[in-house]
Parts: structure tokens; sequence; C-alpha cells
């Protein structure tokens, strides 16, 4: 009987690991597709099974959760369930068959929001809301074109940020099969990578109008001042609704940490910061006074909130955000100019006077403290990659190498080095690193290229996008933030469709090229 279950459980590993690697290579295909009229209904085939791939993986992932045992003891209601969500599916692929622009506000009114779901022994916050909007548009695309009704059919072919994007996730996913923790590299595959993959391609495809653009943004700017109200609420209060860790770290601290309705201060003020950025650059465009005063008193309200917060990454993304859009809006060499001198009276306070504010950077232990940390993990990840710097440790294996080679105790809350290229080094070695590399690169040649004086969204885009990854540098998450590759979606779009001439088919509208009054 042993040996039949060690071939079971043997044969299961084997379907795990080629599944992941078949998703990732089926969602993949579906973005290097883009433009190719004659590889239309082979991307759509590719959509469709990294979509039903997905949830499959999904559920053997988390088929021992508690949120599941219903399911496992009541068949009937398991089947209700499927049902049900199925229906729900249906009725948003109906809506964005028929309305294609809903996707993008329904989308973007889903990235905040995340479910916990046990897996692994670990509790993973999954947007949930957002992949059943992912799987309801990618339906409606794959329905259109099955109909002949393919709204897109100029779409511009890939480039490099296509080639660097899908090699950076295919890499990773070759990479499981050598892990120690093929758990969480299997969850990081199908919670973050296939439906964000999904997710970049529905969204590049939209025809961006300014309409468009000004209703996402208006989601954005409500549903931060919502968080922002939950946020003082907590504040004033001293009580928190979510992460038992953060409410024990405020026990302690003599300060107090708000997270709203986020499981995280530092993805919270992630989260303001961008739509702080979003919103400055309306107001710095605008061309109506109470546009720019009303933009002006939404800024203090979301400060106070990230105030709130105090999460030092996310001010320091907002900060060099702000830099990067006065470069922007006004003269670039006089704003480097000032951005340097700032820089440079920091590091010489942090020097002269650290003491004053607690940050001690003469020892490793008082960087350490300063640093909440990071100084430690950015240690000893760059001493995992010193060991293994041609192939690494595998995908998502960093917590687990870290803790064995560093000596932590199991219970250490390591989950990432904090500093993502970092994180790649020590879990995808060389190659991993040169692909992170080639991936800002083609990101910021892309969102910044042309002239962004001249669009408000471009401009808008490309600064929210330097903001994220200077936080990404301080923090965690690049490719497992939905922003991320909605930034990137929609910035993708938008530099398409202002290379193409005037009067063109595009395949997006050239909202905001030539208004720059316009986000």
């Amino acid at each position: 009987m042993a040996p039949v279950i060690a071939a079971a459980t043997g044969a299961g590993r084997l379907f795990e690991h080629l599944g992941v690697i078949a998703a990732v290579l089926l969602a993949g295909f579906a973005v290097l597709a883009a433009g190719r009229s004659e590889l239309a209904r082979a991307r759509a085939v590719g959509m469709a099974l990294a979509l039903t791939a997905t949830p499959i993986l999904l559920v053997a992932a988390i088929w021992d959760s508690p949120q599941l045992h219903p399911l496992r003891h009541r068949p009937l209601l398991g089947v209700a369930a499927i049902l049900a969500a199925l229906a729900a599916v249906g009725a948003l692929a109906l809506l964005i068959s028929r309305r294609p622009q809903a996707l993008a506000l329904l989308a973007v009114a889903a990235l905040p929001f995340r479910v916990p779901i046990s897996s692994g022994g670990e509790t993973s916050n999954l947007l949930i809301p957002l992949y059943a909007i992912v799987a309801a548009g990618t339906l409606a695309y794959i329905g259109d074109l099955l109909r002949d009704r393919d709204p897109e059919p100029d779409e511009p072919t890939a480039g490099l940020l296509e080639w660097s994007l899908v090699g950076l996730i295919a890499l990773y996913a070759i990479q499981t099969s050598y892990s120690h923790d093929f758990t969480k590299a299997l969850e990081q595959v199908v919670f973050f990578y296939v439906p964000f993959s999904l997710l970049f391609i529905l969204l590049r495809r939209l025809r961006w109008s300014a309409g468009l653009l000004l209703g996402c943004l208006g989601v954005l700017v409500s549903l931060a001042l919502v968080f922002v109200l939950v946020g003082f609420v907590e504040y004033s209060r001293r009580k928190l609704l979510l992460n038992p860790k953060v409410i024990s770290a405020n026990m302690v601290e003599s300060y107090f940490r708000v997270n709203s309705l986020f499981f995280d201060p530092n993805i919270y003020g992630r989260f303001l910061a961008v739509v702080m950025l979003l919103v400055t650059t309306a107001m710095l465009w605008a061309a109506r006074r109470r546009d720019v005063l009303a933009a002006a008193l939404c800024l203090a309200v979301l400060w106070g909130g990230l105030m709130t917060s105090i999460s030092q990454s996310s001010i320091a993304a907002l900060l060099i955000g702000l830099g990067v859009l006065a470069a922007l809006r006004w003269d670039p060499r006089k704003t480097g100019a000032a951005v340097a001198l700032l820089s440079i009276a920091g590091v010489a306070f942090v020097f002269l006077a650290g003491s004053s504010i607690r940050v001690d950077l003469s020892s490793s232990k008082g960087a350490d403290q300063a640093t909440t940390g990071r100084y430690n993990l950015i240690g000893g990840g760059v001493d995992l990659f010193e060991q293994r710097p041609v192939t690494g440790y595998g995908a998502a294996s960093f917590a687990v190498e870290y803790r064995s080679h560093q000596g932590s105790s199991a219970g250490s809350a390591v989950s990432a080095s904090h500093t993502i290229p970092i994180t790649i080094a020590a879990e995808q070695g060389i190659l991993g690193l040169g692909l992170y590399v080639l991936l800002l690169v083609a990101c910021f040649r892309r969102l910044f290229g042309g002239d962004l004086r001249n669009s408000a969204a471009r401009a808008a885009i490309a600064t929210a996008f330097a903001a994220l990854v200077l936080h990404t540098m301080a923090y965690a998450d690049f490719l497992e933030d939905p922003i991320t590759w909605t930034l990137l979606g929609i910035g993708a779009a938008l530099a398409g469709a202002s290379a193409l001439p005037r009067g063109s088919a595009a395949p997006v509208a050239n909202a905001g090229v030539a208004e720059p009054q316009v986000l």
C-alpha cells in the first residue's frame, strides 16, 4: 500500500510542477501573440487553457484549507458554490462584452480588495474579486473573437517589455522544479503571475478614452477616501480591524500604525501614494481653478491617511514620484539639481544628527534597527546569491533558505528580503537578475518614451510606476502586486496609441495625448 501511495503522491507533485510551467507558458504565449491576427484564435485558446488551469491548481493548493472544509464534506454545497461562481462570472462577462469599458472600471475597483485564504500552513490574502473580473474579461474576449467581434484588430505587436516580462515569469516557473518551497512558488504563479498576465492583456487591448481614464481615477480616489476614513476611525479608537500581527506590534510600540482595510500598513501606504501621484498629475495639468482646488483638498486628506500608516517606504515612493513628476512638468535639470541637493542634505542630517531621530548607522545592529530588520535580510540575501550565483535557490525559496542559512527560527517573520532585486538574485540567480534589469529598462523605455509633457495620462502612469519601483526596493511585491500590471497595461496601451499617426485605426484612443489638461 505504501508504494502505491508514494507513487500517487509523486504523480500529483509532477502534475503540479508541469501544471505551473504550462499555465505560465500559456499565459506568456497570449501576451506575446499581441497584434498577430494569424495567432488570434491560438491566443484565445491559450488564454482559455491558462484560465482553466489556474483554478485547478489553486483548488489543489488550498484543498486542505479550513475555508474549503464545508465543500469537502458537502459535495452538493460545493457544486452549488461552483455554479454560483460561474453564473456571476458569466454575468460579468456578458456585461463586459456589451460594455468593454466596464472591464477597466471593475478591475480598478477590485485592485485593493483581498480575501484571506489558508494554504500551506500560512494565510495568503487573495484578490478574489479581481480574479473573477479577469476571468469574466477573458471569457468576454474569447466570446467576441468566436463571434468575429474582435474590437481591437490593430493591437500593437509585443515588444521588449512583453518579451522580458514573459521571460522573467517563465524562468520563475521553471525554477519551481528545484525550489525547497514549491507550495509557495505555486501560489505565486496561480495567485499572481497567470491571472495578472491575463489582466495585462485585457487592459492593453482596451480603447482608453479620456472619459474612461477619468472614470478610473474617480474610482481610485473614492476608494482611497473611504480607506482613509476607516483609517482615521482606527487611529482615533486605537483599534485595528485587520491583521493580528500589526495589532500586536501596536501594543508594544510607542506609535500606532494604521492599515485601514488592508492587511499591511505598507501596502495601504503604497496604494495611497500611487493615488496621490495620479491626483497630483491631474492637478498640475488641470485648466480650471476649481479642479485644482478639489485636487488639493483631496491630497490633504490622503496625506493625513498616509501619515497614520507610518510607512516610510510609501513616503519615500511618494517623494520620488513627485520628483519625477516635477521633471516631466517643468525643467528636468533644475529638478534633478534640487533633488540632489535635498538628498545630500538628508544624508548629512542622518549621519550628523541621526541620534535625534533614533537612526544609528554606525553599526550593523543600528542599521538593522533603523531599517526595521531589512539590513540583515539584505545581507542574508546577498550571501545566498554568492553561494548560488548562477541558478539561485529556486522560485519562492528565500524564506526557507534564509532561515536555514542564517539560523533563524521557523517562526521568524521572513517572507522576502524586502528588496526585490536581492530576492530575485537569491532565488533566480544571475539570469533572473538580468531579466529583471532588462524588464525595468523596457518598462521605463515604454512608459517614458515620447513627449509626456503633452499627455497627463502617460505622465501619471509613468510617475506612479517609478514610485512603485522605488517602493519595491524598500519593501516587497513587484510582479505580485496587481497595481504593477495595471500600470503597465494602461501605460503600454497609451504608449502604443501615441506612437500611431493621427486618424489611424488604433487599439487605444489617443486620450490625453493632445490634451494636457485631461488625465
